[in-house]
Protein backbone atom coordinates (compact mmCIF):
# COMPACT_ATOMS: atom_id res chain seq x y z
CA UNK A 1 0.00 0.00 0.00
CA UNK A 2 1.58 3.24 -1.18
CA UNK A 3 2.03 6.39 0.85
CA UNK A 4 -0.64 9.06 0.26
CA UNK A 5 1.01 12.39 -0.50
CA UNK A 6 -0.76 15.23 1.32
CA UNK A 7 0.42 17.68 -1.30
CA UNK A 8 -0.44 15.56 -4.35
CA UNK A 9 -2.85 18.32 -5.38
CA UNK A 10 -2.88 21.83 -3.90
CA UNK A 11 -4.65 25.10 -4.62
CA UNK A 12 -2.83 28.16 -5.90
CA UNK A 13 -3.97 31.29 -7.78
CA UNK A 14 -4.60 29.31 -10.99
CA UNK A 15 -6.58 26.50 -9.33
CA UNK A 16 -6.03 22.89 -8.31
CA UNK A 17 -2.43 21.96 -9.16
CA UNK A 18 -0.68 18.59 -9.34
CA UNK A 19 3.04 19.37 -9.20
CA UNK A 20 4.00 15.70 -9.62
CA UNK A 21 2.63 15.86 -13.16
CA UNK A 22 2.88 19.66 -13.59
CA UNK A 23 -0.76 20.13 -14.62
CA UNK A 24 -3.98 21.64 -13.31
CA UNK A 25 -7.38 20.06 -12.80
CA UNK A 26 -10.19 22.35 -14.06
CA UNK A 27 -8.09 25.53 -13.61
CA UNK A 28 -9.71 28.88 -12.82
CA UNK A 29 -7.26 30.80 -15.04
CA UNK A 30 -5.46 29.83 -18.27
CA UNK A 31 -2.47 27.57 -17.60
CA UNK A 32 0.19 25.72 -19.54
CA UNK A 33 -1.37 22.26 -19.06
CA UNK A 34 -4.95 21.49 -17.99
CA UNK A 35 -6.96 18.32 -17.43
CA UNK A 36 -10.63 19.26 -17.88
CA UNK A 37 -13.37 17.13 -16.33
CA UNK A 38 -16.29 18.53 -18.33
CA UNK A 39 -17.38 21.50 -20.42
CA UNK A 40 -19.33 23.63 -17.94
CA UNK A 41 -17.81 27.09 -17.84
CA UNK A 42 -16.86 26.93 -14.16
CA UNK A 43 -14.64 23.94 -14.98
CA UNK A 44 -13.60 24.55 -18.59
CA UNK A 45 -12.19 27.99 -19.33
CA UNK A 46 -10.70 29.20 -22.59
CA UNK A 47 -7.07 29.96 -23.29
CA UNK A 48 -5.21 27.00 -21.80
CA UNK A 49 -2.11 26.08 -23.78
CA UNK A 50 -2.58 22.29 -23.68
CA UNK A 51 -5.84 20.61 -22.69
CA UNK A 52 -6.61 16.95 -21.98
CA UNK A 53 -10.31 16.06 -21.97
CA UNK A 54 -12.91 13.72 -23.45
CA UNK A 55 -14.01 14.07 -27.07
CA UNK A 56 -17.47 15.58 -26.32
CA UNK A 57 -15.89 18.07 -23.92
CA UNK A 58 -13.52 19.22 -26.65
CA UNK A 59 -16.40 19.65 -29.11
CA UNK A 60 -18.45 21.73 -26.67
CA UNK A 61 -15.46 23.88 -25.72
CA UNK A 62 -14.66 24.47 -29.37
CA UNK A 63 -18.27 25.54 -30.04
CA UNK A 64 -18.38 27.89 -27.05
CA UNK A 65 -14.92 29.44 -27.28
CA UNK A 66 -13.94 29.08 -30.93
CA UNK A 67 -10.21 29.15 -31.62
CA UNK A 68 -9.58 30.34 -28.07
CA UNK A 69 -10.75 27.03 -26.55
CA UNK A 70 -7.12 25.81 -26.36
CA UNK A 71 -3.84 26.18 -28.21
CA UNK A 72 -3.66 22.39 -28.35
CA UNK A 73 -6.09 19.69 -27.22
CA UNK A 74 -5.58 15.96 -26.75
CA UNK A 75 -8.87 14.14 -26.29
CA UNK A 76 -9.47 10.63 -24.99
CA UNK A 77 -12.40 8.25 -24.56
CA UNK A 78 -13.53 6.76 -21.30
CA UNK A 79 -11.23 4.09 -19.86
CA UNK A 80 -8.39 5.16 -22.18
CA UNK A 81 -5.20 5.79 -20.21
CA UNK A 82 -2.34 8.19 -20.79
CA UNK A 83 0.47 9.76 -18.79
CA UNK A 84 1.57 13.29 -18.00
CA UNK A 85 5.14 13.02 -16.78
CA UNK A 86 5.01 10.32 -14.08
CA UNK A 87 1.26 10.52 -13.37
CA UNK A 88 -0.89 7.87 -15.06
CA UNK A 89 -4.38 9.18 -15.94
CA UNK A 90 -7.68 7.54 -16.91
CA UNK A 91 -11.02 9.21 -17.67
CA UNK A 92 -14.11 7.52 -16.18
CA UNK A 93 -17.70 8.57 -16.74
CA UNK A 94 -19.05 10.97 -14.11
CA UNK A 95 -22.72 10.78 -15.18
CA UNK A 96 -23.01 14.59 -14.94
CA UNK A 97 -23.40 15.75 -18.57
CA UNK A 98 -22.23 14.51 -21.95
CA UNK A 99 -18.49 13.83 -21.86
CA UNK A 100 -18.17 14.48 -18.14
CA UNK A 101 -15.31 12.58 -16.56
CA UNK A 102 -13.89 11.58 -13.26
CA UNK A 103 -10.11 11.71 -13.46
CA UNK A 104 -8.23 8.74 -12.00
CA UNK A 105 -4.65 9.74 -11.16
CA UNK A 106 -2.12 7.03 -10.30
CA UNK A 107 1.27 7.88 -8.86
CA UNK A 108 3.77 5.74 -6.95
CA UNK A 109 1.21 3.00 -6.36
CA UNK A 110 -1.51 5.30 -5.00
CA UNK A 111 -4.81 6.05 -6.76
CA UNK A 112 -6.31 9.54 -6.43
CA UNK A 113 -9.78 9.94 -7.95
CA UNK A 114 -10.87 13.47 -8.84
CA UNK A 115 -14.64 13.49 -9.28
CA UNK A 116 -15.30 16.75 -11.11
CA UNK A 117 -19.10 17.15 -10.91
CA UNK A 118 -21.06 13.91 -10.84
CA UNK A 119 -24.51 12.44 -10.30
CA UNK A 120 -25.93 8.98 -9.69
CA UNK A 121 -29.42 9.36 -11.13
CA UNK A 122 -29.93 7.66 -14.48
CA UNK A 123 -29.87 10.17 -17.33
CA UNK A 124 -30.76 9.00 -20.83
CA UNK A 125 -28.74 11.88 -22.34
CA UNK A 126 -25.33 10.91 -20.94
CA UNK A 127 -23.39 7.85 -19.87
CA UNK A 128 -24.00 6.67 -16.30
CA UNK A 129 -21.32 7.05 -13.66
CA UNK A 130 -18.52 4.47 -13.38
CA UNK A 131 -17.26 3.41 -9.97
CA UNK A 132 -13.67 2.43 -9.23
CA UNK A 133 -11.88 1.92 -5.92
CA UNK A 134 -9.25 4.50 -5.03
CA UNK A 135 -7.04 5.42 -2.09
CA UNK A 136 -8.09 9.08 -2.13
CA UNK A 137 -11.45 10.40 -3.34
CA UNK A 138 -11.37 14.10 -4.25
CA UNK A 139 -15.05 14.98 -4.30
CA UNK A 140 -17.14 18.03 -4.99
CA UNK A 141 -19.32 18.85 -1.99
CA UNK A 142 -21.91 21.23 -3.46
CA UNK A 143 -24.78 19.57 -1.57
CA UNK A 144 -22.79 17.72 1.11
CA UNK A 145 -25.31 18.40 3.85
CA UNK A 146 -27.46 15.80 5.64
CA UNK A 147 -30.44 18.15 5.32
CA UNK A 148 -30.36 18.01 1.51
CA UNK A 149 -32.24 15.22 -0.21
CA UNK A 150 -33.04 15.56 -3.90
CA UNK A 151 -36.38 14.09 -5.00
CA UNK A 152 -36.60 11.71 -7.93
CA UNK A 153 -36.55 13.56 -11.24
CA UNK A 154 -39.62 11.65 -12.50
CA UNK A 155 -41.60 12.84 -9.49
CA UNK A 156 -40.55 16.45 -10.09
CA UNK A 157 -41.08 16.65 -13.84
CA UNK A 158 -44.59 15.18 -13.53
CA UNK A 159 -45.58 18.41 -11.75
CA UNK A 160 -45.86 19.87 -15.25
CA UNK A 161 -48.86 17.59 -15.81
CA UNK A 162 -50.83 19.32 -13.05
CA UNK A 163 -51.60 22.39 -15.15
CA UNK A 164 -52.44 22.88 -18.83
CA UNK A 165 -50.85 26.32 -19.02
CA UNK A 166 -47.69 27.13 -20.94
CA UNK A 167 -44.48 26.92 -18.94
CA UNK A 168 -41.38 29.08 -19.00
CA UNK A 169 -38.76 26.63 -17.72
CA UNK A 170 -35.30 27.88 -16.78
CA UNK A 171 -32.47 25.43 -17.42
CA UNK A 172 -28.72 25.56 -17.83
CA UNK A 173 -28.04 25.28 -21.54
CA UNK A 174 -25.54 22.41 -21.34
CA UNK A 175 -26.66 19.18 -19.75
CA UNK A 176 -29.74 20.29 -17.81
CA UNK A 177 -31.60 21.43 -20.96
CA UNK A 178 -31.11 18.11 -22.70
CA UNK A 179 -31.94 16.06 -19.62
CA UNK A 180 -35.11 18.04 -18.89
CA UNK A 181 -36.15 17.85 -22.56
CA UNK A 182 -35.95 14.05 -22.37
CA UNK A 183 -37.78 13.92 -19.03
CA UNK A 184 -40.65 15.99 -20.44
CA UNK A 185 -40.84 13.78 -23.54
CA UNK A 186 -41.03 10.67 -21.37
CA UNK A 187 -43.22 11.74 -18.46
CA UNK A 188 -45.26 14.64 -19.87
CA UNK A 189 -46.18 13.31 -23.33
CA UNK A 190 -48.90 15.92 -23.90
CA UNK A 191 -46.36 18.72 -23.59
CA UNK A 192 -44.55 20.20 -26.60
CA UNK A 193 -40.99 21.40 -25.97
CA UNK A 194 -39.75 24.69 -27.41
CA UNK A 195 -36.02 25.39 -27.21
CA UNK A 196 -34.30 28.77 -26.98
CA UNK A 197 -31.92 29.60 -29.82
CA UNK A 198 -28.86 29.55 -27.54
CA UNK A 199 -29.67 25.97 -26.45
CA UNK A 200 -30.33 24.59 -29.94
CA UNK A 201 -26.63 24.18 -30.93
CA UNK A 202 -25.97 22.16 -27.77
CA UNK A 203 -28.94 19.92 -28.55
CA UNK A 204 -27.35 19.38 -31.96
CA UNK A 205 -24.01 18.43 -30.38
CA UNK A 206 -25.79 15.89 -28.20
CA UNK A 207 -27.41 14.46 -31.31
CA UNK A 208 -24.01 14.21 -33.00
CA UNK A 209 -22.95 11.94 -30.14
CA UNK A 210 -25.97 9.67 -30.49
CA UNK A 211 -28.57 11.30 -28.22
CA UNK A 212 -31.37 11.09 -30.77
CA UNK A 213 -34.29 10.62 -28.36
CA UNK A 214 -35.18 14.31 -27.91
CA UNK A 215 -38.43 15.72 -29.33
CA UNK A 216 -38.46 19.51 -29.56
CA UNK A 217 -38.78 22.45 -31.92
CA UNK A 218 -37.12 25.86 -32.08
CA UNK A 219 -38.92 28.60 -30.19
CA UNK A 220 -41.54 30.53 -32.13
CA UNK A 221 -42.75 33.70 -30.50
CA UNK A 222 -46.30 33.45 -31.81
CA UNK A 223 -46.82 30.09 -30.12
CA UNK A 224 -46.19 31.43 -26.64
CA UNK A 225 -48.12 34.65 -27.33
CA UNK A 226 -51.25 33.14 -28.84
CA UNK A 227 -51.44 29.53 -27.68
CA UNK A 228 -52.32 29.29 -24.00
CA UNK A 229 -51.72 25.61 -23.41
CA UNK A 230 -49.37 22.71 -23.99
CA UNK A 231 -45.96 24.32 -24.49
CA UNK A 232 -42.85 24.22 -22.32
CA UNK A 233 -40.24 26.78 -23.35
CA UNK A 234 -36.69 25.86 -22.24
CA UNK A 235 -34.63 29.00 -21.69
CA UNK A 236 -31.22 29.81 -20.16
CA UNK A 237 -31.06 31.77 -16.88
CA UNK A 238 -30.63 35.25 -18.42
CA UNK A 239 -33.68 34.82 -20.64
CA UNK A 240 -35.65 33.34 -17.75
CA UNK A 241 -34.95 36.39 -15.60
CA UNK A 242 -35.88 38.87 -18.33
CA UNK A 243 -38.80 37.15 -20.06
CA UNK A 244 -42.08 39.12 -20.00
CA UNK A 245 -44.08 37.77 -22.96
CA UNK A 246 -46.77 35.13 -23.09
CA UNK A 247 -50.20 34.79 -21.52
CA UNK A 248 -51.37 32.31 -18.89
CA UNK A 249 -47.70 31.51 -18.39
CA UNK A 250 -46.28 29.68 -15.37
CA UNK A 251 -42.63 29.86 -14.35
CA UNK A 252 -40.28 27.19 -13.00
CA UNK A 253 -36.50 26.69 -12.77
CA UNK A 254 -34.93 23.22 -12.78
CA UNK A 255 -32.26 23.24 -10.08
CA UNK A 256 -31.24 21.70 -6.79
CA UNK A 257 -30.81 25.16 -5.25
CA UNK A 258 -33.68 26.28 -3.02
CA UNK A 259 -33.14 29.97 -3.77
CA UNK A 260 -33.81 29.37 -7.47
CA UNK A 261 -37.28 28.05 -6.60
CA UNK A 262 -38.37 31.20 -4.80
CA UNK A 263 -41.03 33.37 -6.45
CA UNK A 264 -41.76 30.75 -9.13
CA UNK A 265 -45.14 29.16 -9.72
CA UNK A 266 -43.82 25.60 -9.49
CA UNK A 267 -40.78 24.28 -7.62
CA UNK A 268 -38.69 21.90 -9.72
CA UNK A 269 -35.86 20.30 -7.77
CA UNK A 270 -33.89 18.60 -10.54
CA UNK A 271 -30.17 18.61 -9.81
CA UNK A 272 -27.18 17.32 -11.77
CA UNK A 273 -25.14 17.05 -8.56
CA UNK A 274 -25.12 14.40 -5.86
CA UNK A 275 -26.99 15.00 -2.62
CA UNK A 276 -25.89 13.83 0.82
CA UNK A 277 -27.02 10.22 0.51
CA UNK A 278 -25.51 9.94 -2.98
CA UNK A 279 -22.15 11.19 -1.75
CA UNK A 280 -22.17 8.61 1.07
CA UNK A 281 -23.08 5.86 -1.40
CA UNK A 282 -20.28 6.92 -3.75
CA UNK A 283 -17.71 6.94 -0.95
CA UNK A 284 -18.80 3.44 0.03
CA UNK A 285 -18.33 2.23 -3.55
CA UNK A 286 -14.91 3.86 -3.91
CA UNK A 287 -13.75 2.66 -0.49
CA UNK A 288 -11.05 5.32 -0.03
CA UNK A 289 -8.55 5.66 2.77
CA UNK A 290 -9.01 9.43 2.64
CA UNK A 291 -11.63 11.86 1.27
CA UNK A 292 -10.63 15.35 0.11
CA UNK A 293 -13.42 17.86 -0.50
CA UNK A 294 -13.75 20.95 -2.68
CA UNK A 295 -16.46 23.05 -4.41
CA UNK A 296 -18.57 23.36 -1.28
CA UNK A 297 -18.47 22.69 2.43
CA UNK A 298 -16.93 19.40 3.52
CA UNK A 299 -17.37 19.90 7.26
CA UNK A 300 -20.44 17.65 7.47
CA UNK A 301 -18.50 14.84 5.80
CA UNK A 302 -15.57 15.34 8.17
CA UNK A 303 -17.91 15.06 11.16
CA UNK A 304 -19.77 12.05 9.72
CA UNK A 305 -16.58 10.07 9.04
CA UNK A 306 -14.85 11.10 12.27
CA UNK A 307 -12.63 8.24 13.51
CA UNK A 308 -13.40 6.23 10.33
CA UNK A 309 -11.98 8.00 7.29
CA UNK A 310 -9.74 11.05 7.24
CA UNK A 311 -11.57 13.92 5.52
CA UNK A 312 -9.50 16.89 4.37
CA UNK A 313 -11.02 20.18 3.18
CA UNK A 314 -8.98 21.32 0.19
CA UNK A 315 -10.68 24.67 -0.31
Amino acid sequence: MGLILDDFVVFNDQGLYCRYGDFYLDPKRPVHRAVISHAHADHAIAGNRLVYCTVPTEVVMKYRYGKRYAYECISHGYNESFSIQDVHITFLSAGHIIGSAQVLLEYQGVKYLYSGDYKLQIDATCQKIDFVEADVFITESTFANPAIKHPEDEQEIKKLNNTPYNMLLGVYALGKAQRVNWLINKHCPERKVLVHRSILPLHKIYEEFGVTNLRYQPYERRLMKHQAEGYVYLVPPLTFNGYSEGKNLLRAFASGWKQLQNLNDISLYISDHVDWEDILYTIKKINPRQVWTLHGDGRHLREYFKDKIQVKLLH
